[in-house]
Formats: structure tokens, sequence, C-alpha cells
């Protein structure tokens, strides 16, 4: 008890397990958005940024080389123009650091220090003649060697990096307020999703209780969305048919089955009273009456033993023994045990039968089979009583079949037939006694043989069941205990 509520407890339910799935899903998509979009931003912007800065300083250096004759105020004048148009600071700094002239005044470069810095970084890129590298952690700069009036002058070109810090807390401020407005539709939508998704689960779960309350109207065929519901439905559809079928045929069983023990029980019942309180001294009343509770007996003894042969074999527990046997024989002998038939209440019994016709199957079983197909012919048969039993090669196959000449079966009667305790609606004499299992036994003992059979009838002409059974590979003779038999 503990352990089923502990499995219910950890059960959850489905429209929630998806909710949480879609949304994290779109937490996480969202988030790797945000972070991919700043990095690449990030990353574009500043190749940018080094792109114009590069173009600046390269436009400059060929600026001072045209212009280093015309006047250090001059060529100051030409590079401002150039700083301003792309929004850089510029510097051309001596090779020693004592001189230099900003584009722009200031006052805070410490020149020296910035010239030593330049020599070490040409020196260490092997005399390149021009380099961009990040001047501490807010500017990216630019610098090359030129010569100014025969002088080596470091052309010193910054920009800072502060736009691209700003740029970049405004994306992610942006992203933030982005990603929480997605988030929260991601949530909202996906709770109308996993519901749209989980309605008709629902609805089917709903009427699977119905059916498992003993409902078996409840339909289940709707129109839904999803092909994997729609043959769900399906399929609980038939099997609600089925299961209506079965107790159906339950309940028609139970009340079958009792009537069948009431009967011989009251019989029996009745007449030992009356051995006991009338018979009991006269031979003769004795003698019929205790035949009474024999018969009974025997009929009681047939009925259980016929339930209990359709219980093995439906369950699997009588399994079949296949033998190779001479199904042309083994059928002669079973037409004899209706010979009396024949002799005491006029039935004609006409044999079509080839000879040493071999089959593969459970002996024994097959005999039941053909005992209760030509018994139910008996009892349908018409006014003539006559019965046909054929036996004959059928291509791969040897066809039995057993006709009547009684009224046939209706259509809508053919597929119950073989039903447990099945009884046609017309009245007949039954000189065969039966227990009402013989279809069902033959039913389900062909079924385990996997053997095709069936039954063609015509209301009015009588009726013709079938069996197709297999050659087997090799003819042989019949073994010892068919010779013994």
């Amino acid at each position: 008890m503990a352990e089923k509520r502990k499995k219910r407890f950890k059960s959850k339910n489905l429209s929630l397990i998806l909710w949480l799935t879609f949304s994290v899903f779109a937490v996480i998509v969202i988030a790797v958005y945000a972070v991919v979009q700043n990095t690449v931003m990030n990353q574009r912007y500043r190749e940018k940024m080094i792109f114009e800065l590069r173009e600046a300083g390269m436009t400059m250096t060929d600026t001072v080389y045209k212009y280093s004759g015309v006047g250090e105020q001059l060529l100051g004048w030409y590079l401002l123009d150039i700083s301003n148009r792309y929004g850089v600071t510029a510097y051309l700094i001596s090779d020693d650091g004592n001189r230099a002239f900003p584009v722009v005044e200031s006052t805070n470069e410490n020149f020296a220090q910035i010239a030593d810095g330049l020599r070490e970084k040409f020196s260490a890129n092997e005399g390149k003649g021009e380099i961009v590298f990040e001047s501490g952690d807010a500017e990216i700069a630019f610098a090359s060697v030129v010569k100014v009036n025969g002088e080596p002058y470091y052309l010193y070109v910054t920009d800072s990096l502060q736009s691209m810090g700003e740029l970049a807390g405004d994306l992610q401020m942006r992203s933030l307020i982005t990603g929480a407005v997605a988030i929260v539709l991601a949530f909202v939508v996906s709770g109308f999703v996993s519901m749209f998704i989980t309605k008709p689960v629902v609805e089917v779960t709903e009427k699977a209780k119905e059916l498992a309350r003993g409902n078996y109207d409840v339909n289940f065929k709707e129109d839904y969305v999803y092909t994997e519901i729609c043959e769900l439905s399906d399929a609980l559809d038939y099997a609600s048919s089925e299961i209506s079928k079965a107790d159906k045929m339950q309940k028609e069983l139970i009340a079958n089955v009792s009537h069948d023990f009431k009967t011989p029980l009251t019989m029996i019942k009745a007449y030992a009273s009356m051995i006991q309180e009338i018979s009991g001294n006269d031979p003769e009343k004795r003698n019929k009456h205790t035949q009474v509770i024999i018969d009974e007996s025997d009929r009681l003894t047939a009925l259980v033993n016929d339930l209990l042969d359709l219980s093995k074999i439906r369950s699997g527990i009588d399994e079949i023994k296949r033998t190779v046997f001479n199904l042309s024989e083994y059928l002669y002998r079973i037409v004899d045990r209706f010979g009396y038939l024949t002799l005491t209440q006029g039935y004609t019994i006409q044999t079509e039968v080839e000879e040493n016709l071999y089959t593969s199957a459970d002996r024994e079983k097959i005999g039941q089979v053909l005992y209760n197909l030509i018994g139910n012919a008996v009892n349908y048969t018409g006014e003539d009583k006559k019965i046909t039993v054929r036996l004959f090669s059928k291509g791969k196959t040897i066809r039995f079949e057993v006709v009547d000449t009684g009224k046939g079966i209706k259509p809508e009667e053919l597929d119950t037939i073989w039903d447990r305790y099945y009884r046609s609606s017309e009245m007949h004499k039954r000189p065969v006694r039966g227990t009402g299992l013989g279809l069902s036994i033959v039913k389900t003992t062909l079924d385990k043989h996997h053997f095709r059979f069936g039954v063609l009838s015509e209301v009015g002409k009588g009726s013709c069941f079938w069996v197709d059974f297999p050659v087997p590979p090799e003819q042989t003779e019949p073994n010892e205990q068919e010779k013994t038999q």
C-alpha cells in the first residue's frame, strides 16, 4: 500500500511536465540567444573599431609623408581634420619622447613613456611599420613609424573603448528586457500548448475510466488532431466492443451453465428421493430410476469435461502434440461412432473419402473436432436425416466437409455460431446429446493448430462446415500408436 502511494506521489501531470519542458526549453533558447548576440555584437563592434582605427592611422601616415615639409602647424591641422573625421585622438611623438605635438591639446600624456612602450612593441614585432594594440583597459591604439623633416617620429592614434562598453551595457539591458518578456510569453504560450496537446489524452483517459467502471456504451471515436490519439481511441473502442461481447458471453455462459447444471442435479436429487421413498424395494423401478441418475451424472461429467477441455486449450495448458497420421482411416472410425443413428433413427451418413490422405496434427484433438462437426450436422440436418461427409485433396491441403440439409444459418448468425453456448433460433431435435460447447471447442482447437476453417450456409438449403488440413512434407506410414488403435 505504501509503495502504491509512493508511486502516485512521484507521478506528475502530463500537462505540467509539458509546460515545464517547453518553458525550460524557451528559457535556455533565450539565454543562449542573448549570450551569442552580445558576444557577436561585441566582436563585430570591436572589429569595426580596429578597422576604422587602422584606416584613420593609415590615412594619417600617408598625410605625414605627403605634407611633412609644409611645417608642423599646417601638418597638425591636416591631421586634426582626419582625427575629427574618424573620431580618434592622434599624436606625433619623437623617438626620444621629448618632442610631440598633439593634434588636440592634452597635458595628461607621458610621451617619453609612450615612446619607450612603442619602441619595445616595434622591436617585438620585428620592425613592422605599423601595429594595433590595446592601450590599457579603455583604449585601443594604432602606431606607425614616420619621418618628419628627416627625423623619426611615432604616429600614435587612439580610440576609447568606452563607447563599446556603453553599447555592450545597452545590449545587455535590452537583452534582459527582451528575454524577460519572451520568458513570460513562453510560459503563457507553453501553458496553452501543453493543455491543447494533453486535452485529447485527458478525454480518452476519462472515457477509459468509464469503461473500467463497466460502462461499455462509451464512445471513444472522435476526430482528434493527433494520429496516435486517433489510433488509441480506435483501439479502445474496439476493446470496449470486445469486452462488452465478452461480458455478455460470460453472463450467458453463467446462465447456461447454471441451467445445465441445475437440471441434471434436480433430476438426480428427485430420482434419488424416489428410490429412497418409492422404488427402493421394486427392482424394475429402482433400475429405471438409477439409470436416470447415471445418465444425468454422465451429462454433468460431459459438461465439466468440455469446460475443462476448452479452458485448457485456450490457456495453453493442453499443448498441441502433432503427429502424422492417416486422416482418411481416422475419419472412417469417427463416422462409425454415429452408426447407431442409422440403425435406430433412420439417419443416412454418406461418405465421400479419398483413401490414404495423411496430415500432421494432434490426433486426439482433431478427432474431437471431427466428432463435434459431424454431431452438429446430425443435430441440425433436415427431415430427410441426411448428412454428407467428404475428405479430398485440394491443392496443397486436404479439405474436410460435412454437409447437412437443414434450414441453414441466417447471415447475421454466421459470426456467432462459434461462440460458447450458441443456440440457433430454429427449434430442432438433438439426437446427439451435447453441452453447447462443441463449435467453440472446434474453433479454439483449429485456431491453436492455425488451420483454416469456416462455414457456408444458405437459409433453407442447409450448411457446409469445412476445415483445411495441411499435407505433411512427406507421406509416411501410420505410426505405431495409430496401428494399435
